[in-house]
């Protein structure tokens, strides 16, 4: 089992930037794949951005592409989301998620991100 604890969400204006952050323990961090994914009000949770256990690929949705960079750094068991170009349609709560190779998930408990116009 792995347990997940996210930070760095808070208030931002549009055009702004900020670096979320995932931090795990328990089992082997690098057996993970990470991911964050987002939920804004009144709608489903969406996926962001993915990374794989070495940090040699990575994914993300239509949305963030080109203004959003997943990164993992595996001796410090943290992954993390960096955020640039921030629009209010942004606003969210942002969940990590770790994967194991059995396809079993892990998430924490959210940080709230919130744009201003």
């Amino acid at each position: 089992q792995v347990q997940l604890v996210e930070s760095g969400g808070r208030l931002v204006q549009a055009g702004g930037a900020l670096r979320l952050s995932c931090a795990a323990s328990g089992d082997a961090f690098s057996s993970y794949s990470m991911g964050w994914f987002r939920r804004a009000p009144g709608r489903d949770r969406e996926f962001v951005a993915a990374i794989n256990w070495s940090g040699s690929q990575s994914y993300f949705a239509d949305f963030a592409k080109g203004r959003f960079t997943i990164s993992r750094d595996n001796a410090k068991n943290t992954a993390y989301l960096q955020m640039n170009s921030l629009k209010p349609e942004d606003t969210a709560v942002y969940y990590c998620n770790a994967r194991n190779s059995y396809n079993r998930d892990y998430w924490g408990q959210g940080t709230q991100v919130t744009v201003s116009s």
